[in-house]
């Protein structure tokens, strides 16, 4: 059976926008006096009725609860309107149980008066009963704007209260409506503009956060001792992202053969990026423990297939094993484009795809042969995702560039004398550029040099 509610907090009284008055004698008179209500009705059954009603209104109305324990002192809280006008609901609980059940989402304000008694639990050493107090609400209602409510003249205590968490501290000998209503109006908007800084700094942290992650994750390439130049050029497509689903990687073996991979994840999300990764770290894993070729992907396409969250995800896959005296190399591709190889007298040109094999995950038990290519003395090979061929170009930007104009734009890049990372970045500004704006793929591109 529910227990009798206390007439001077009931709800239905306070809404009219002030705290009901409580003659000394306790039973309120004439129309003060709430109205019946069902025995069977909770009083959280009766706030969550006001929660909705208010909710329901174009211009909510804000909603201040009292925690005061003296139901038969004169009122502390007068007629109060908002900025609009209008009136300020009032809720009162006489001890923090009661303010637990009515702190519900549509309460704004808090207005604590200190003089409280503390919660069972003894103080912290060197802390006001007070205080105490307040810090209890504080853990109660992390969301919500609180006034404290002092006596007159005990500034110091107020300060210390808005020190420890509160909004503002009020003296209650010096309270009328325009004060804390004014008070109320400036405690919340407070509380608003605190939490919002919070957040925003706490979502800059961890952007940081996960921008060093993803620094990280991206490769260190491991070719010392190599005569080979290195350069990478990475633009994931996520928004605000620093790693998408494209990935790569270069190592150098005891027998001083260069591997290098690049892969493509279909999709762009962080689920994609992180199949990526799994599918490079495991890449090297695997080259610097001697496998090759098929051998290589076949294991990779079991590690994908166990990795991934669903069936249809699949990666395509180009690597490249370059002999230890740099004129050969054994390629390898698993649904990717070919390499683009370019060399002093000889216009860039796509090394053999025939034998491209499908990419990985999508056929059980595959095969991908490895062909044998070769590279000369001085050569520039550079290895690619999607990204880069399947920007938009021409009037309307109805065609993609494709393999044919990345040719092309990278002959004439070479012809300008560019090499390094000055081309690959020249060649993603200018792919974008064509594209009319920021590609939706990801872009990965490597390039590796040997110049005697």
């Amino acid at each position: 059976m529910p227990a009798p509610v206390p007439r001077q907090r009931a709800i239905p009284a306070a809404e009219c926008g002030q705290a009901q008055a409580v003659p000394a004698a306790g039973r309120p008179s004439g129309d003060a006096y709430p109205p019946r209500r069902d025995a069977a009705r909770t009083d959280d059954e009766t706030v969550r009725e006001a929660a909705t009603a208010e909710n329901d209104t174009t211009h909510p109305m804000l909603t201040l609860l009292l925690i005061e324990d003296d139901p038969t002192a004169a009122p502390i809280v007068p007629d109060l309107l908002d900025s609009d006008g209008k009136p300020i609901r009032v809720r009162t609980a006489r001890n923090l149980t009661e303010a637990e059940r009515l702190l519900t989402d549509d309460v704004h304000c808090i207005l604590l008066d200190l003089a409280l008694p503390a919660p069972g639990r003894a103080a912290k050493a060197g802390e006001t009963e007070e205080l105490a107090v307040l810090r209890h609400v504080l853990r109660l209602a992390p969301r919500h704007a609180v006034l404290a409510l002092t006596a007159s003249g005990d500034a110091e205590r107020g300060a210390e209260a808005v020190r420890v968490g509160a909004q503002d501290y009020l003296f209650r000998d010096e309270l009328d409506g325009r004060l804390l209503s004014r008070a109320i109006r400036y405690a919340v908007e407070r509380k608003r503009s605190d939490t919002a800084e919070r957040r925003l700094a706490e979502g800059k942290l961890r952007a940081q956060e996960n921008a060093r992650l993803e620094r990280g994750l991206l490769p260190t390439p491991l070719l010392e001792g190599s005569p080979l130049r290195f350069a990478a050029r990475y633009r994931p497509g996520r928004s605000r992202a620093l790693l998408g689903g494209d990935f790569y990687d270069t190592v150098r073996t005891p027998d001083g053969t260069v591997h290098a991979m690049i892969g493509d994840v279909c999709g762009h999300g962080p689920d994609e990026a992180a199949l990526g990764v799994e599918l490079r770290i495991a890449w090297r894993a695997l080259t610097l423990a001697g496998l090759c070729g098929d051998e290589l992907l076949g294991t990779l396409q079991q590690v994908l297939e166990h990795e991934r969250d669903d069936d249809e995800i699949f990666a395509t896959l180009c690597t490249v094993d370059i002999a230890p005296d740099g004129r050969r190399a054994g390629l390898c591709l698993a649904g990717h484009p070919a390499p683009l190889i370019a060399a002093p007298g000889r216009p860039a040109r796509l090394l053999p795809q025939e034998n491209n094999g499908p990419a990985l995950g999508l056929v059980p038990g595959a095969r991908w042969p490895r062909m044998q290519v070769e590279l000369g003395s001085e050569w520039s090979l550079m290895l690619y995702t999607d990204g880069l061929i399947e920007g938009r170009v021409g009037s309307g930007r109805k065609e993609r560039l494709g393999q044919d104009g990345m040719v092309e734009m990278i002959r004439r890049q070479f012809s300008e004398g560019l090499s390094g990372e000055e081309l690959l970045r020249a060649a993603v500004s200018e792919v974008r550029e064509l594209n009319g704006g920021e590609l939706t793929d990801d872009v990965a591109v490597v390039l590796l040099d040997r110049v005697p």
